[in-house]
């Protein structure tokens, strides 16, 4: 029968396109309109009726009175009670021939009265009998929906595919807690079909989904159950950071250690200014970091954080933690410097706690192009007897205090003494 129906509402579009494309008749006002009972009547066929969500379609028994040029339908809108509204002339039908009729413009779950009148070229005939016609209900949604959560910055959500073979895809809602409408997030093809994978998310948010059915003649079903997902959170943040300041030319850090299940790393970053641009220096498991700097009283800044197997970093702009390598000594104080009879004495004062040794610089020039530079270092005493001179030479001298890590101090003042010459006889 379905099969009977489709092709005779094949020849029917037929028929009304080859008949033209002048204004269509339509019923005379009910002061003008003149009835003729002797007109037939339309009667439904056995099965005359057939709807969908969005359709309904007529079938009647054809008419063999040839006076009958067209047939006029009415549309009648009823509410749950029953209660009809005002009747409407729908549409014509301008050839007796035709014996089907689709009204697409119905709405799901809603009952509709039709009727039926012929006319000829002067007269209508008597109202049909009336049929009570009720649109199938929407499609009900997919029947079992699940969302997997705590997952890093996306949420996975499943589902059990449609039975209904009209079923062509899927539509994806989703909004937030704070959020009252529901946006459309994916349109997904195929009925079987039943996974979807929302990514970019924010961490540790909260976003509720529904599924609806999309139709392959574009129907969208009733909203699923829905379901509730909160993403992964970030790692807590690393706190109890200390670094050090008195290590030769290094600095170590340590934190506190994490105690999260999917620890995978610690970052380490440093500036040299406490807000200024922090760069990735390591990548380490332990909670201590030793950074090598070939520099004496550097400073710099250090902040840490943890990251998860996921690949999700924890907060690391609140903690910094300030650290400078061991400065130099400080320099010895010069507290006398001559030239003697059998060279030049220089002494000076300890100045640092950390010295234990001195180191002496000596130039001086031996010609105007030739400059003479000589260190002598280990001297554990604060005085120094240079024996090795020449007469009526300049000499310069400056002292550097060094301690147990081999760090030399800044250098001293700078003493200039000149020899005598040498007396002829």
């Amino acid at each position: 029968m379905k099969l009977s129906m489709l092709t005779t509402l094949i020849s029917f579009s037929l028929i009304l396109i080859l008949s033209g494309c002048g204004a269509k008749a339509k019923p005379a006002s009910s002061q003008n309109v003149v009835v003729d009972s002797s007109l037939p009547q339309i009667k439904l066929t056995q099965h005359g009726v057939k709807t969908d969500m969005k359709s309904v379609a007529l079938e009647w028994k054809s008419i063999k009175d040839k006076r009958v040029q067209g047939i006029y339908l009415y549309k009648v809108v009823l509410d749950l009670n029953n209660t009809k509204s005002n009747d409407e002339y729908l549409d014509t039908i301008e050839n007796r021939f035709a014996t089907h009729y689709i009204d697409m413009d119905v709405e799901p779950n809603s009952r509709y009265q039709y009727y039926f009148k012929t006319y000829s070229k002067d007269a209508e005939g008597l109202s049909s009998e009336k049929v009570v016609v009720q649109t199938k209900p929407i499609l009900d949604s997919v029947t079992w929906i699940y969302a997997t959560k705590d997952m890093p910055r996306s949420a996975k959500i499943i589902w059990r595919p449609h039975t209904n073979k009209l079923v062509s895809g899927y539509q994806i809602q989703r909004r937030t807690l704070e959020e009252k409408e529901w946006k459309v997030i994916a349109d997904l093809e195929g009925r079987l079909r039943a996974e979807y994978i929302d990514s970019e998310l924010k961490n540790h948010h909260t976003y509720v989904y529904n599924i609806r059915a999309l139709t392959y003649n574009k129907l969208i079903s009733k909203a699923s159950d829905e379901v509730m997902v909160t993403t992964k959170a970030l790692p807590k943040e690393v706190v109890n950071i200390n670094a050090t300041d008195d290590q030769p030319r290094m600095i170590t850090i340590t934190w506190q250690e994490t105690n999260i299940n999917d620890f995978l790393k610690y970052n380490v970053y440093r500036s040299s200014k406490v807000d200024g641009n922090y760069k990735l220096i390591a990548e380490i498991s332990k909670n201590s970091y030793t950074d090598h700097i070939e520099k004496d009283g550097a400073k710099y800044y250090y902040r840490v954080s943890t990251v998860d197997k996921d690949g999700l970093q924890s907060k690391y702009d609140v903690y910094s933690a300030q650290g400078i390598t061991l400065v130099r000594p400080t320099p010895p104080a010069l507290v006398e410097a001559k030239v003697v009879d059998d060279g030049i004495v220089l002494k000076w004062s300890k100045s640092d706690e950390r010295t234990l040794s001195y180191v002496i610089s000596k130039r001086h020039k031996k010609s105007i192009f030739d400059e003479v530079i000589e260190e002598f270092d280990g001297i554990t005493n604060t005085s120094f007897h240079d024996t090795n001179i020449q007469p009526a030479t300049k000499y310069f001298y400056k002292v550097y205090a060094v301690d147990e890590n081999k760090i030399r101090s800044q250098e001293s003042i700078e003493i200039e003494l000149e020899t005598a010459k040498v007396k002829e006889n």
